[in-house]
């Protein structure tokens, strides 16, 4: 299981990466970023792929798209589920792998939002997604999707790092109103190319000391752009923009987020 598969991250996911984004501004504009990716190519149907909690999905219905939704994560999908119908709409969401699953009608836009891509751990995994997500798009549909520049930096002390040299990353007031600390520890793997490692997650009581801990594991694979490119190639898109960031920066040097929009050929 990964990070996101677990009830108790689900249902905290969208608390903690409030509190997350407060002090990171690299997804900053990302849901306007994936609207404006709709309106221009989603007229013939939109699925939004690990959809989450529906960050994305939800946005573009509350400004009139109405997509399908789906992840391999059947927590995030109840969850998605039940923000839609509270907020009044009736979406089409279901789990499954962006590796194999299949719909009823095919999409002239696919969304990977964020880091979704990046959970695909062999070039195996990421062709036969690519292929999939080929097979449920129309002639000359787009898919956008997210990776990010390795830095041989970070790189290097994540392969020093050991999965529990845990490191604080934020605190946040979880669904049961109370404090919680997440600590994270990611090692690096330059033969497989992944990233693994624990996210740590400390309840604490109203006087500060630590009464539940949970560990969750995650793992993320890091892609070369080039190594990119010729899986684009092998498995029939052709690249249409690369951005450096959602304000479609440009992606010329080292960028956090490279934003791939690449279509069906």
């Amino acid at each position: 299981m990964d990070l996101h598969d677990f009830a108790d991250v689900a249902e905290n996911y969208d608390l903690y990466l409030d509190a997350m984004y407060k002090n990171e501004d690299n997804h900053s504009g990302f849901q306007d970023f994936y609207l404006d990716f709709a309106r221009e190519y989603g007229k013939g149907g939109v699925i939004d792929i690990a959809c989450g909690t529906g960050a994305v999905l939800l946005y573009l219905a509350e400004n009139g798209i109405f997509a399908d939704g789906t992840d391999l994560s059947e927590a995030m999908c109840r969850l998605a589920e039940e923000k839609a119908k509270r907020k009044g709409f009736d979406l089409n969401i279901f789990p499954a792998n962006m590796t194999d699953f299949s719909s009823d009608k095919k999409y002239s836009c696919a969304i990977i939002a964020r880091s979704g891509f990046m959970h695909l751990l062999t070039p195996e995994l990421q062709r036969k997604a690519l292929l999939n997500i080929r097979d449920n798009l129309i002639d000359g549909g787009m898919l956008t999707f997210n990776t990010f520049d390795p830095h041989p930096r970070f790189q290097a002390q994540q392969m020093n790092t050991k999965i529990t040299d845990y490191s604080f990353r934020l605190e946040y007031v979880n669904k049961q109103g109370k404090r919680e600390k997440i600590y994270n520890a990611i090692s690096y793997d330059p033969f497989t190319q992944i990233m693994s490692g624990n996210w740590k997650f400390e309840t604490l009581d109203d006087n500060g000391n630590v009464v539940e801990e949970r560990v969750r594991p995650i793992k993320m694979r890091q892609t070369y752009r080039q190594e990119m490119k010729y899986l684009l190639e092998l498995t029939g898109y052709e690249i249409v923009n690369v951005y450096g960031g959602y304000h479609k920066e440009s992606a010329d040097c080292a960028a956090k987020n490279v934003i791939w929009c690449v279509r069906k050929k």
